[in-house]
């Protein structure tokens, strides 16, 4: 059974870098995709960034703050964040696919994490 589990949330000041980070538990997604996505209480949750072999997806209201990596062995994803808005607060989710996903979309995504929340105060 695939879990996903998030860790590196917080609360930071505006400004601000967090890095998160998300192992999968005994798989790999070296042909297949690993995203964040986040969400606000009841609201629809957002794609953040994505990650498959050759390509990176952004969110247009994180580009040039956020970055998405892997580690070689494709189990764990990261997503550094600097210069966090208090916008950026969520609770983030990790995401993976053993499919390639082109793209942020969540129905996309069979297995998800816990989450891990992210606090930016002004």
């Amino acid at each position: 059974q695939v879990q996903l589990v998030e860790s590196g949330g917080g609360s930071v000041q505006a400004g601000g870098s967090l890095r998160l980070s998300c192992a999968a538990s005994g798989y790999n997604f070296r042909y297949g995709s690993m995203a964040w996505f986040r969400q606000v209480s009841e609201k629809e949750r957002e794609g953040v960034a994505s990650s498959r072999t050759g390509s990176t997806y952004y969110a247009d209201s994180v580009k040039g703050r956020f970055t998405i990596s892997q580690d070689n062995a494709k189990t764990t994803v990261y997503l550094q964040m600097n210069s966090l808005k208090p916008e950026d607060t969520a609770m983030y989710y990790c995401a993976a696919s053993f499919a390639p996903i082109r793209g942020l979309a969540s129905n996309a995504y069979r297995y998800w994490g816990q989450g891990t929340q992210v606090t930016v105060s002004s």
